[in-house]
C-alpha cells in the first residue's frame, strides 16, 4: 500500500466532477481504497477523496477518531459512489482544513445532520445517519467528488486563517460570541482532507 502524492489546490483534477465507479467489487477499486487509507493515515488526515490523489473517481475514505467525534468513533470507512441527503436545514459552523490546501483552516457552514448512502468494497449498500464531526467529514469529502473545495463553502473569507495563527481568531470569536473553540481546533489536530 504505497503512500500517494496529494494533489494541491490549483490542480485541475480537484475542480472536476468525478466519474461514478461501475463495479465497487473490482479489485482495482479495493487497491485504490487501500492506497488512499495509507495516504490518509500518513498525512495524517481524517478523510481523503480519490480526486485528491489525481483519480477522478467517486470514492472516499474517512475515519472519525473518538476525540473528534463527540464520543462516536468511526473506523476507516470506504464509500463508493456516495450520496448525501441533509436531514435538517440547520447549519453548523466548524473549522476545516484540507490536505489539498495545507497550512490553512476556515470556518465552514455544514448541515448539522445528514444521511449518506453508497457502497462498500463488497458491493453491499451502506446507509447511515451522521451528525457533528462525522457529518462534517463526509460532506467535506463528497464535495471533493463534485469539484468543490471548503473555501467555496465559506461565507466570510476573514474566517480563513493560517493554521499556526488560528488561536488568535478562536480567542476573538470566543470573546465576541461567548463560545468556545471548536473541538479539535488545536493546530496538531487531524485535518479533514
Amino acid at each position: 500500500m504505497p503512500v500517494l502524492p496529494i494533489a494541491r489546490m490549483g490542480n485541475p483534477v480537484l475542480r472536476k466532477i468525478a466519474e461514478p465507479i461501475a463495479d465497487p467489487t473490482d479489485p482495482a477499486v479495493a487497491r485504490l481504497a487501500a492506497d488512499m487509507i495509507a495516504t490518509m493515515l500518513d498525512a495524517p488526515g481524517v478523510g481523503l477523496a480519490a480526486p485528491q490523489i489525481a483519480e477522478s473517481r467517486r470514492l472516499i475514505v474517512f475515519r472519525v477518531p473518538a476525540d473528534r467525534g463527540e464520543g462516536e468513533e468511526v473506523a476507516n470507512t470506504v464509500l463508493v459512489n456516495p450520496v448525501i441527503e441533509p436531514l435538517t436545514d440547520d447549519m453548523v459552523l466548524g473549522w476545516e482544513g484540507c490536505l489539498s490546501i495545507p497550512g490553512l483552516r476556515g470556518l465552514v457552514p455544514r448541515y448539522a445532520r445528514i444521511r449518506y448512502r453508497g457502497y462498500g468494497l463488497d458491493g453491499a449498500r451502506i446507509e447511515r445517519e451522521a451528525s457533528g464531526f462525522h457529518a462534517r467529514v463526509v460532506q467535506h469529502e463528497v464535495d471533493h467528488l463534485d469539484g468543490v473545495l471548503y473555501l467555496d463553502r465559506m461565507n466570510d473569507l476573514r474566517l480563513l486563517v493560517c493554521t499556526e495563527e488560528m488561536h488568535h481568531l478562536n480567542a476573538a470569536l470566543a470573546a465576541a460570541t461567548h463560545i468556545t473553540a471548536a473541538p479539535g481546533a488545536a493546530t496538531d489536530a487531524p485535518t479533514p482532507a
